[in-house]
């Protein structure tokens, strides 16, 4: 734990101690003889008290979703990952950038290879069991079966939507039938509906659209 003390405090410290003794001096006490009359200790006290703020050298990472596995803190944004490798080449096979994979794995498990959400969504692109299965995934919490599963599935909702990636996002996050039922199949209709789709989709594609151009940076 670190304390931190505001410039300010310390200036008001000195001036309590440098008050405090000019009143020695001069016998002199500012308050009733009938009042306590504060120490220069506890006026300290209740100053570091006011002013000074603790905080954790670790603080815990939250990404906003409801995970049931340990959550690891996500990478700092531009750094390499150890999944970088199966990364470049889920985006090479299956044509989908790499700002995008990243972007989706950070806003859906924050590189947490073993999360899992409540809904049943495991791993890093948080794949469902039946999504999974139709993917040829056979272990969701295999990074690298994840990871491609994951991105084929992406690309497959790119080319559905002829490459519009908020669109696609939104069927990621929400599933194609919901989107295909509010009638959006573009980014016009996205933008028309977009207060239709759940509260939770709308934050996700903001989210993962930011994200990816922060990891193009």
């Amino acid at each position: 734990m670190t304390m931190k003390l505001d410039p300010r405090t310390i200036q008001q410290i000195l001036q309590l101690q440098l008050y405090e003794q000019s009143n020695r001096l001069a016998s002199i006490s500012p308050y009733p003889a009938d009042s306590a009359q504060p120490s220069f200790a506890g006026m300290l006290d209740e100053i570091i008290g006011l002013t000074s703020t603790f905080e954790p050298e670790n603080k815990p990472v939250n990404n906003g979703y409801a995970l049931s596995g340990q959550v690891l803190p996500h990478p700092s944004l531009g750094k390499p990952t150890s999944y970088d490798p199966i990364i470049h080449e889920a985006s090479m096979k299956y044509g989908v950038e790499t700002s995008l994979i990243k972007a989706v794995i950070h806003a859906e498990s924050s590189y947490n290879a073993y999360a899992q959400s409540h809904a049943g969504a495991k791993g890093l692109m948080q794949l469902m069991d039946g999504t999974a299965r139709g993917l040829g995934v056979t272990d969701s919490f295999d990074p690298e079966q994840n990871i491609h599963g994951g991105t084929r599935y992406l690309s497959s909702l790119l080319a559905k939507y002829n490459g519009q990636e908020a669109v696609a996002l939104a069927a990621y996050n929400a599933g194609p039938g919901r989107i295909d039922r509010l009638g959006i199949a573009n980014e016009a209709d996205l933008r028309a509906k977009f207060n239709l789709l759940p509260g939770e989709t709308q934050k996700y594609i903001t989210k993962v659209m930011d994200l990816k151009q922060t990891y193009m940076a």
